[in-house]
């Protein structure tokens, strides 16, 4: 049974009253599809994919905060952020989110990618406002415009972020939160980056570099737990690859290489771009696309990472986020806000 069936049967009704807690077991949705033994190091054989919550316009970014125990995700066509608890269920956090113009924007005006950064500040990706701020989660001061252009050039819609822990920041640029998209009379960048924020000084926010310039829809970001590699999800389905940037003691990328790219995603008979992705402690990537959330391994060389598996939602996924003590992953597909309990481990 897929998403839509789902809801119209009334199967998911209880979960459209995202605000009211949780007390009886989750409903649970997908399936897990095992193309290799490994992953039952990964995931229990028996794990279920929960929906937490429905009712939504577009899930996204979602990140646990590990100070206070809640998950926070982007509803981006709300403009809000909501935060999550299993005691209290849904309920707003922020709004507005990504915008705070006063006539109307785009169907997408809302913040996308979030992360925490090592001063554990909330790093959100705006679409309408088309920057990258920091807000403290402790105390007051609101916001802080971390970057929103290159070179005097605004950026189309930041996309989603991944903080190092030198204090510099990675973000991808493509144009979904814009208007007309890529078509949108109001862009002033030439293609769709994945910039650089380096640390702030003095409270000063740091200089933009563009790190890479090359992809035709550069989307979800990751660092490897070393941080000696950035990932990027291209979200092309003419061309969906994940990319494998080595990165460079300046904060620059050497050469990329695809790990997971349309031979792969073919010989899996799924399709579609990808989205966003997470990394486990071992180097694992769980990659957004194709329905749900692929589990791919590192090999030894240079070589395509393995495929694993697949956690099928059967909908269009979007983001995924390590939470808890680190081995439930938070998903974000299409109207709802899923988890599943894993033996991986995030970081």
């Amino acid at each position: 049974m897929n998403l839509k069936s789902l809801l119209l049967s009334g199967w998911l009704a209880f979960v459209l009253r995202p605000a009211i807690a949780q007390t009886t077991p989750f409903p649970t949705i997908g399936q897990i599809v095992k193309a290799d033994a490994r992953l039952d190091k990964l995931v229990p054989p028996d794990a279920k994919i929960e929906v937490l919550a429905s009712g939504f316009d577009w899930t996204e970014g979602p990140i646990w905060v590990k100070n206070e125990a809640f998950l926070l995700f982007s509803d981006v066509p709300k403009n809000t952020i909501f935060k999550w608890t299993d005691k209290e269920g849904v309920t707003p956090f922020l709004k507005p989110s990504g915008y705070t113009g006063l006539g109307p924007y785009s169907d997408e005006p809302g913040s996308n990618g979030l992360t925490i950064d090592r001063q554990g500040r909330l790093i959100a990706c705006e679409h309408g406002d088309r920057r990258v701020t920091a807000m403290s989660l402790t105390g007051g001061g609101g916001k802080r415009t971390l970057a929103d252009n290159y070179n005097g050039k605004r950026f189309n819609s930041p996309n989603d972020v991944v903080a190092h822990s030198s204090g510099s920041y990675y973000f991808t640029d493509p144009p979904y939160g814009m208007p007309k998209k890529e078509k949108d009379p109001g862009r002033e960048t030439d293609g769709w980056g994945v910039y650089r924020i380096a640390p702030e000084r003095a409270g000063v926010p740091g200089t933009v570099s563009i790190v890479v310039g090359d992809l035709t829809r550069p989307n979800g970001i990751a660092l490897s737990p070393d941080e000696k590699i950035l990932f990027v999800a291209q979200s092309d389905p003419m061309r969906p690859v994940v990319m494998a940037y080595p990165l460079q003691p300046d904060g620059s990328v050497g050469k990329g290489r695809i790990v997971f790219g349309p031979e792969q995603m073919k010989k899996q008979n799924l399709d579609g771009g990808f989205d966003g992705m997470k990394v486990d402690r071992d180097g694992n990537l769980w990659v957004t696309g194709g329905g749900g959330v692929l589990v791919l391994a590192p090999t030894q060389g240079m070589g395509p990472y393995d495929f694993l598996g697949h956690l099928k939602i059967g909908g269009a996924t979007a983001n995924c986020a390590w939470g808890d003590d680190g081995s439930t992953l938070y998903i974000t597909a299409d109207m709802y806000l899923c988890r599943i309990r894993t033996f991986a481990k995030g970081w």
